[in-house]
């Protein structure tokens, strides 16, 4: 444990010192909740829709720091740990490897939960938003969603043969998922044939997910989006147990 909290304090002020994540997890998703409310207010989401565009959205917009820091962060961190043998320096310590890649998830998501919380405020305060849902399901529904990510992120940066691929496998992971997934344009406003598309992405099962439980709908509405995620998660984990290379 104490080499745990020490790793992490290290690594913390590392990833601070950059500013990509502070950029695309927290300041990205708190100005895209700004443009929702002064462009669209409390105009409904779509003809007919019983809520309005920031409350449509909320869930999708909490998603985007999980997205960076799962299919972005996570791969080109593990990569650039293996190709400058930083991960084989720590097997042959007392400190297992395994410990600074949790380290890594761990950061990782205290981006995302600091992201969520942002973007929460700055809706209540700015425009009145409020959870629909019950908070516990949303936060559940956040962190299968985190670990479905995430996972994914560890597979590409663990099984990805050098830093500059996992370079190129992180950027077909992210833009693509953060453009058309609706976690910043929204879904519903897309055309059909894009939404079909959109629809193979997993971060858009996971981004329906969430909008169910911040709506407050049935479980029974995204059980799809829910079985997708927790099978993503088993898989990427496995995989990267398997196959996960140290150097």
């Amino acid at each position: 444990m104490k080499a745990f909290k020490t790793l992490l304090k290290t690594e913390s002020k590392l990833s601070l010192r950059g500013i990509d994540m502070f950029i695309f997890a927290i300041c990205m998703p708190v100005v895209i909740v700004f443009i929702l409310g002064i462009v669209f207010g409390d105009k409904p989401a779509f003809d007919g829709a019983k809520y309005s565009f920031l409350e449509q959205s909320f869930g999708a917009v909490s998603a985007i720091a999980i997205c960076a820091g799962g299919l972005m962060g996570l791969p080109l961190v593990v990569s650039d740990y293996r190709s400058k043998k930083i991960l084989r320096r720590f097997q042959v310590t007392p400190t297992s490897p395994v410990i600074i890649l949790s380290v890594q998830v761990v950061i990782y998501a205290l981006y995302s939960i600091a992201s969520l919380i942002l973007v929460y405020v700055v809706g209540a305060v700015f425009f009145d938003y409020q959870l629909h849902g019950s908070w516990l399901h949303f936060l559940g529904a956040y962190l299968l969603v985190m670990i479905s990510m995430f996972s994914i992120g560890l597979l590409a940066g663990g099984i990805a043969s050098n830093a500059k691929t996992a370079g190129v496998i992180a950027s077909l992971l992210y833009f693509p998922m953060l453009i058309f997934s609706g976690s910043t344009l929204p879904y519903e406003v897309m055309p059909v044939t894009l939404q079909k598309i959109a629809d193979i992405l997993p971060l858009t099962q996971g981004i329906k997910l969430l909008k169910a439980a911040s709506l407050g709908l049935p479980i029974g509405n995204v059980l799809i989006p829910v079985i997708v995620m927790v099978v993503i998660a088993v898989i990427c984990i496995s995989i990267s147990l398997k196959f996960f290379k140290w150097e």
